[in-house]
């Protein structure tokens, strides 16, 4: 299973925010913003944290890319 946080990278770049910022305003732990970098899964706790402090949805925070077989 594959995610994309790159939809999240752009929501930061329309709100001028730095993952820094993010971090401090959702409560969000390096290790795990680490792990958004890199394409990794994360909890959906997270998932729900981000979506509550951008008031949108889960699309607009990452996207599913197809396994390659």
């Amino acid at each position: 299973m594959s995610f994309s946080y790159k939809p999240l990278w752009k929501l930061l770049i329309d709100r001028d925010m730095s993952k820094k910022d993010l971090m401090a305003y959702a409560d969000i732990s390096k290790s795990t913003m680490d792990k958004m970098g890199r394409g990794e899964q994360v909890s959906l706790e997270i998932i729900n944290r981000l979506c509550n402090f951008f008031d949108c949805n889960v699309e607009d925070i990452l996207s599913h890319c197809k396994d390659e077989e």
